[in-house]
């Protein structure tokens, strides 16, 4: 029963039950407390987790290999400093370490974001297994280093080490972040022969990744073919094909698939959530559908309960903004219970640029301005205030926009684009020399330049 309820939904029974065995005097050995510090890690119990480990040292089983391993996982999945530090007392003092353990310390720093540390343990494993390996991956993802993250795809991959749907999701979240649409290309290739020649159903979450790969790639096409292949679909299935096509401008067929996920039958059906709300509102945006819009911002709460996040008050202000109803979207702004972002602000700024309304952008900025910081959002402000004079023609006012940028210390951050060729990405940002081939590209861009003056002057 202890160990029952250690793997199910509910692990504090397991504490329970042990506590119970305990009063009863039963006898209890190795294996009993393998399970209840499984049965902590999984609840978070440190407090249960402590006492179990002075009853481990009480009763000499402190050498045993398996009770050990909980109890690295245990402070490990406690996390914490005390959580880190036990761990590591433990992890350091064992006789005997299998890969189960090494696994516990390297998920234990990638949860807590030490990616350094994380590699470190990871190169020194005496032995790896696919878990390893696939932990080390999503771990880099979640860090935002999804370039090591693809790194060592390919090194799992060179070490002949099989390769799960487990690691495919992870690795298609990488070639999401990168836009490695070759790559994402291939484990989708992989995926099919693997399991379309038998009656395998593919991990919703698996088909999932592949849809956000591919809309993070633009190929939203690709995208809707896998989500319509799909025998079962989660709330991530159809928000993601959603937001893939509101944000290619394909508004109308985005609110399509919404509707026909609030059609879907009883068996089936999804209940949205705020994400996909999100999505549903960036859809009216880039397409201008207003009446829309207005309808879904209150249909969210109505119907669903779905009190707007901050993003949501961002997409609609830039739906409104976008329509040349700023003083709606100004309104809107000021009835909000939330502190307005940049997000917001820049939305009715921008507006304001569109539709020339500098008596509002000037109010907004001014109001601004004196609360910023010398930081990116502050270059933000700093950039769409001055776009909106510049249409104007007011140019003094740009003048003098650029000089407070000067006087606050406020900096452009680089540009920068990434290109795919011939299964390489390559990164460029602005005024950067340090690629290989910078010489190469410039004296190209050079003559491309070139071309169009003289086709231009031939016109």
């Amino acid at each position: 029963m202890i160990r029952g309820y250690a793997k199910s939904e509910t692990p504090e029974r397991s504490v329970q039950l042990y506590n119970e065995m305990v009063r009863a005097q039963t006898e209890h050995d190795a294996f009993t407390y393998s399970f209840v510090l499984n049965a902590c890690a999984k609840a978070r119990f440190l407090r249960e987790g402590e006492q179990l480990h002075g009853r481990v040292l009480s009763m000499g089983l402190c050498a045993n290999e398996f009770v050990e391993t909980n109890l690295v996982n245990m402070y490990a999945m406690a996390g914490g400093d005390t959580g880190v530090i036990k761990a590591r007392k433990v992890f350091d003092t064992m006789t005997q370490r299998n890969v189960v353990t090494w696994n516990s310390m390297l998920a234990m720093y990638l949860r807590l974001g030490c990616v350094d540390e994380a590699r470190e343990t990871f190169n020194v494993m005496p032995e790896r297994n696919g878990v390893s390996w696939t932990t080390m991956i999503a771990g880099c993802v979640h860090s935002g280093k999804s370039r090591q993250a693809l790194a060592l795809y390919y090194q799992m991959w060179r070490a002949r080490v099989e390769v799960d749907e487990v690691t495919m999701v992870a690795t298609l979240s990488a070639c999401a972040e990168l836009g490695d649409l070759e790559t994402g290309r291939w484990i989708h290739s992989y995926v099919d022969k693997t399991f379309g020649s038998t009656n395998q159903l593919k991990l919703v979450s698996l088909n999932n990744a592949i849809i956000h790969m591919y809309a993070s790639s633009g190929v939203i096409e690709e995208a809707y073919r896998v989500f319509k292949k799909m025998k079962r679909r989660s709330i991530v299935s159809w928000t993601t094909v959603i937001t893939g096509l509101a944000k290619q401008g394909r508004g109308s067929e985005a609110l399509d698939v919404f509707r026909s996920m609030l059609s879907v039958g009883e068996g089936e059906r999804v209940l949205p959530d705020e994400v996909t709300f999100l999505g549903v509102l960036c859809a009216c945006s880039h397409t201008g559908m207003v009446n829309e819009g207005r309808h879904y911002f209150r249909y969210m709460t109505q119907m669903y309960g779905i009190e707007p996040r901050i993003e949501h008050y961002g997409c609609f202000v830039d739906l409104l903004s976008r329509a040349g109803l700023l003083d709606e979207a100004y309104e809107l702004i000021g009835t909000m219970s939330l502190k307005p972002s940049e997000a917001v602000w820049g939305a009715l700024l921008g507006g304001c640029r569109i539709h020339r309304n500098i008596k509002l952008a000037s109010y907004v900025g001014d109001n601004l301005i004196s609360e910023l910081k010398p930081n990116e959002a502050a270059m933000g402000y700093f950039t769409l205030l001055s776009n909106a004079y510049a249409s104007a023609d007011r140019w003094v006012d740009v003048a003098n926009i650029r000089q407070k940028m000067v006087e606050m210390g406020v900096k452009k951050p680089p540009g920068h684009s990434q290109i795919q060729v011939n299964g390489v990405i390559h990164y460029f940002v602005a005024g950067d020399w340090t690629h290989k081939d910078a010489y190469a590209i410039h004296e190209v861009v050079g003559e491309i330049t070139m071309q169009t003056i003289l086709e231009l002057q031939f016109r």
